[in-house]
């Protein structure tokens, strides 16, 4: 067994190999994440550390080289990594978006993953923009947004509106690094470090073989490409706000015998505030257990060889929105435990409330998502687009 599926191992039993290449990365961004939020990116060679612990292979198919790991097994990557920064877990994730390209024709795979299996894929969707159809492909323009993790990316995902013979569904036109401009306009209050700006291409020619349906029939066949591949988009990220909120709680816990700028009890001396600790473990760990709960048992499912079912898929969206929304409750209880202190720069508090206040603004993970597993619950027709 590698050393990466060794890491993979031992997140998914909740430890971590001593020594290993996870660990390694662990370290790295815990001492640069400052550096993370100043620059507003994960830099390339931050990026390379996490080649080297397996997340960019996490999902390239095993045909290729790739790990093709379970979904429950990367998302507790991803989590232990948003435990010490939220930017590095929010880029992290995408190492899960090669599901996406196992839509992609054979030889297209082959000739992605002809360098090796530890391919950056950064995609900018919105809006979807016209081309022109030229023989063979798509000459491509326009401009997107939220590429998060671009700056460090081998290729590149734009959305483009497809023809009679998608049915209409728009499709992912994959790009070079030199067919592509990144506008750096990240400017925000949360996720700071995520580098998740806008997407130029002036008129690039995009061959047929190299656009896909997101979400579309894939090419491969092995069991993690018959999970359901946008309700794991979503996933993936509102893992990154539970990892936020463990830091964020363990934090508040660990501060509990700090004293009182005022001489007032000491934090854990407070009944109101032990009692804030405890709802806000077991709000945390309940959403955490349904979260992981669900990806497995769909897991099974699909590993069985059976097509999960609408009600499964829509399972993991009602999850992942609850999760979003609970670390983030979770992440307002602490900060407001934090005090006055928790309002400094120097005070991660404020760090984690800024991060975890970005995973429910996700459309994938707002508000919306309880009408549609409601509707689903029902036997009632969900919103457009929910399955």
């Amino acid at each position: 067994m590698t050393q990466t599926l060794d890491a993979a191992a031992a997140a998914a039993a909740g430890r971590s190999p001593s020594g290993s290449a996870f660990d390694r990365a662990l370290d790295v961004v815990a001492r640069r994440r400052a550096e993370f939020e100043e620059r507003g990116h994960v830099p390339r060679d931050v990026i390379e550390e996490f080649k080297a612990a397996g997340i960019y292979r996490a999902s390239t198919p095993r045909q290729f080289g790739g790990d093709a790991l379970p979904p429950a097994a990367f998302l507790r990557l991803i989590e232990r990594i948003s435990v010490v920064d939220g930017s590095a877990g929010w880029v992290a994730s995408f190492g899960s978006s090669l599901v996406y390209l196992a839509a992609l024709p054979l030889r297209t795979q082959a000739e992605l993953y002809a360098d090796g299996p530890d391919v950056v894929f950064a995609g900018g969707l919105f809006p979807v923009q016209p081309t022109e159809r030229v023989p063979g492909g798509h000459r491509v323009g326009g401009r997107w947004k939220f590429a998060s993790g671009c700056k460090g990316a081998d290729v590149f995902g734009v959305g483009i509106k497809g023809g009679q013979d998608q049915g209409g569904r728009p499709l992912t036109a994959v790009l070079r690094p030199e067919q592509v401009e990144i506008v750096e306009n990240w400017d925000v209050i949360g996720m700071r470090g995520t580098g998740s700006h806008d997407l130029v291409v002036d008129g690039a020619v995009v061959p047929e073989g190299w656009t896909f349906v997101r979400g579309g029939e894939p090419t491969v066949d092995e069991p993690l490409y018959r999970y359901p591949t946008v309700p794991y988009a979503a996933q993936v990220l509102a893992v990154v706000g539970l990892g936020v909120a463990r830091a964020a709680l363990d934090h508040v816990i660990a501060q509990g015998g700090r004293v009182s700028y005022t001489g007032a009890p000491k934090p854990a001396e407070r009944a109101t505030y032990r009692i804030t600790v405890g709802q806000a473990e077991a709000q945390l760990r309940s959403a955490r257990a349904y979260f992981y709960e669900t990806t497995e048992e769909v897991w099974a499912t699909v590993a069985a060889g059976d097509p999960a079912s609408p009600g499964q898929a829509s399972s993991l969206r009602l999850a992942s929105a609850h999760l979003a929304k609970t670390s983030f409750e979770v992440v307002r209880a602490a900060y407001q435990l934090g005090g006055i202190a928790a309002i400094a720069d120097g005070s991660p508090m404020q760090r984690y409330l800024r991060d975890a206040s970005v995973v429910p603004q996700h459309a994938f993970l707002q508000e919306g998502m309880y009408d549609g597993a409601g509707a689903v619950l029902m036997g009632v027709q969900p919103f457009p687009g929910y399955l």
